[in-house]
């Protein structure tokens, strides 16, 4: 009995091995704090991720709303013949006027005002490439005109390549 009194090197060893095991359950505290960390960083990537790609496809939806509203204006233009190769300043309604369009649509446009201008790029004059023979014998001499029109509005604008002969 004597024995059990006394401080042994087995009770040191027990104190240690406790002490140890304090350690280890601060590092298992330490290890799920990294976890929950880590964790926490990667749901910040990805939510972070997801504003993003829905900023981005709100940006890319108001610019394809945009383009559609631009073309509609550039069919208009095209199908009109009688505007282009000049410079003027006129309303949508007067490029529109030819059309079919929905009253609401139509107000809307009247209301725009437009400018066109037309700028020659280059000009191409085929009797230069015809022989003196082909000029005798009644040929018509073609002349090619390539230029750009741009046709401004206050929000837009949109440049067509023009082609025209003479």
């Amino acid at each position: 009995m004597r024995d059990a009194h006394r401080p042994t090197g087995g009770n040191i060893f027990c104190k240690k091995m406790f002490a140890g095991s304090q350690n280890s359950s601060m590092a298992r505290y330490a290890f799920t704090l990294i976890e929950v960390m880590v964790s926490v960083m990667i749901i910040s990537v990805v939510i972070a991720t997801l504003l993003q790609m829905r900023g981005n496809s709100s940006h890319i939806f108001l610019s394809l709303d945009k383009k559609l509203k631009v073309n509609q204006l550039a069919s208009f233009f095209i199908s009109n013949e009688n505007y282009g190769y000049e410079n003027k300043n006129t309303s949508l309604d007067e490029l529109i006027s030819e059309f079919e369009l929905e009253d609401d649509l139509r107000i809307k446009l009247k209301n725009t005002s437009v400018k066109i201008i037309y700028q020659e790029i280059n000009t191409i004059d085929m009797s230069e490439f015809s022989s003196s023979k082909d000029n005798g014998n009644g040929s018509p001499n073609m002349i090619f005109e390539l230029g750009r029109s741009i046709l401004k509005t206050k929000d837009s604008s949109i440049a067509l390549m023009r082609l025209k002969l003479q």
